[in-house]
């Protein structure tokens, strides 16, 4: 039984060219050593799922990958959700359970450091990684903001009016001065003719969440200067580099840091060119914590993500999303991962109990295991193996003893770590912001410049009214006020008066001279 099973699983996992050594079958809980489990380099690029309950080894099985990657010349993407990744750039420490693992599973444990760079979402643990909003994209980021349909479509009716129209979308600022503009300002008459109006009520519920998130301290990920995937394929004498993005800080927000790796991939595939099939790939990206990437995204996303993992291959980029069970990823997914290492997995609940069936589904008939019972009796660095051989043919499965990894299993010591940090070009490359002229900037000139319009026009209309106004004698109001009607009064009284005292003085001059004669 023991030379047949080897006589499998060699002809399965002997391919020609450059490989990974995973490490040894095991048969009847026995490490048969001559039983040697390898992936080949060339078969990388069809993506793969590392799956397993917590504390059954995935994050070693990364590492190990990782590390044989780098010395194969394949530069490596991981996100390090806990900082314990770090270890990669120290060579690991000699002990006897090492010695143990790599004589039995025939490979002798060599320790080594390999070239590692370390990124950081908050810039507090590493050099800064920025994406602008306009390529983060709409899906992408309604995801974060929890947009339902509706909103989702205003928000790409929006970027395609910035993209069109030359609006710089940088950071959230930009956004949120187009939505102003595109609501209530000079912009909605046009939006409202080539995509359809932007309602008060849709904007304000868009302006809330972008207000929230700004809240929460995530908007420091949007802005420049823009981290360049370019800095993905750096290698150090002739090894890949290893680019760790540590995001311990901000475990509390799975739904940005999963989303933000969905759109380096996004952009890995925007702007790589076509390369076909390659002997080896040009980059491995490692997607830890996938469950947090699926969970509740809209189906606009999940065809994304599809398309995504689909087409990438060719652009010689491999994919390899870690979590705790197969069923955490959509078929639609799933199918697309041909390369599989599935740690053990707990039945305790029915919860547990429903996904081990689901897993075991997915793999073809074994004539020397019971996948169900080989599943949750695989113990820590074991793993059940499946992957694609050098012809793209599905391999035996078998329940596989893994290589240690050769470097620090831990985060690095902190003098390591900073010097890491500081020692780096893209330390001084990312660490300022660079701001530019953006849609915030030209919204601003285009609302001063149309308030100025307003307010000439406003004159034009004034003095053009003016002008056309008839002109007419004043008439002046026969209607007295009480002044004038006392004045003229007394003027009347006076006259009166004096008529009659010059009557009395003409007549007694008179009648003297008459007197006289």
């Amino acid at each position: 039984m023991q030379a047949q099973f080897i006589e499998k699983i060699t002809a399965s996992y002997n391919p020609k060219g450059a490989f990974i050594q995973l490490g040894s079958g095991i048969l009847d809980g026995q490490v048969v050593t001559g039983a040697k489990v390898n992936l080949a380099l060339k078969m990388m690029n069809r993506h793969g799922l590392i799956a397993g309950a917590t504390g059954t080894g995935k994050t070693r099985t990364l590492q190990l990958i990782a590390e044989q990657l780098s010395d194969g010349g394949v530069p490596v993407f991981m996100l390090d959700v806990k900082g314990d990744l770090s270890g990669l750039a120290e060579p690991g420490k000699i002990n006897d359970a090492l010695i143990e693992r790599g004589n039995l599973v025939g490979i002798p444990f060599e320790p080594a450091s390999f070239p590692l760079e370390i990124f950081s979402l908050s810039g507090r643990l590493g050099a800064p990684m920025r994406i602008t909003i306009e390529d983060f994209g709409p899906i992408l980021l309604s995801r974060i903001l929890d947009l339902n349909d509706t909103q989702t479509g205003v928000l790409a009716a929006i970027f395609k009016y910035a993209e069109d129209h030359q609006f710089p979308l940088v950071d959230l600022l930009d956004l949120k001065k187009m939505l102003s503009y595109l609501t209530d300002g000079p912009g909605a008459a046009e939006i409202k003719e080539e995509y359809g109006k932007i309602s008060t009520a849709t904007s304000g519920t868009i302006l809330r969440k972008i207000v929230a998130v700004e809240q929460q301290g995530l908007a420091h990920i949007f802005g420049e200067r823009e981290f360049d995937i370019q800095d993905l394929f750096n290698k150090v004498d002739g090894r890949g580099v290893i680019t760790l993005l540590n995001i311990s800080d901000v475990q509390d927000q799975p739904l940005l840091f999963s989303t933000f790796l969905l759109s380096l991939l996004a952009q890995l595939f925007k702007k790589l060119p076509e390369v076909g099939d390659l002997d080896k790939p040009k980059l491995v990206f490692f997607f830890d914590e996938a469950h947090l990437l699926f969970k509740g995204a809209s189906k606009a996303f999940l065809m994304q993500v599809e398309q995504i993992i689909r087409l990438i291959r060719s652009k010689g980029v491999g994919v390899f999303f870690c979590t705790q069970a197969a069923s955490d990823i959509p078929e639609s997914v799933l199918g697309q991962l041909g390369n599989r290492v599935q740690h053990a997995l707990r039945a305790f609940t029915p919860n547990d109990a429903e996904n081990l069936r689901k897993t075991v589904k997915t793999y073809p008939h074994s004539e020397f295991y019971a996948i169900d019972k080989v599943l949750t009796s695989l113990g820590t660095g074991q793993a059940l193996v499946t992957v694609l051989n050098d012809k793209g043919i599905p391999t035996e499965v078998v329940a596989t003893h893994l290589v240690p990894a050769r470097a620090v299993m831990g985060p690095a010591g902190t003098g390591v770590y900073d010097n890491i940090i500081k020692q780096s070009d893209f330390y001084t490359k990312y660490q300022e912001r660079v701001e530019r002229r953006s849609a915030a900037e030209i919204v601003e000139e285009r609302m001063k410049a149309y308030e100025l319009e307003q307010e000439r026009e406003k004159l034009a209309k004034e003095k053009e009214k003016a002008q056309q106004k008839p002109t007419t004698t004043t008439r002046r109001s026969t209607r007295q006020t009480p002044m004038e009607a006392a004045t003229n009064q007394a003027s009347r009284t006076l006259a009166r008066e004096g008529a009659k005292f010059l009557g009395k003085l003409a007549s007694g001059l008179l009648n003297s001279l008459f007197k006289k004669k």
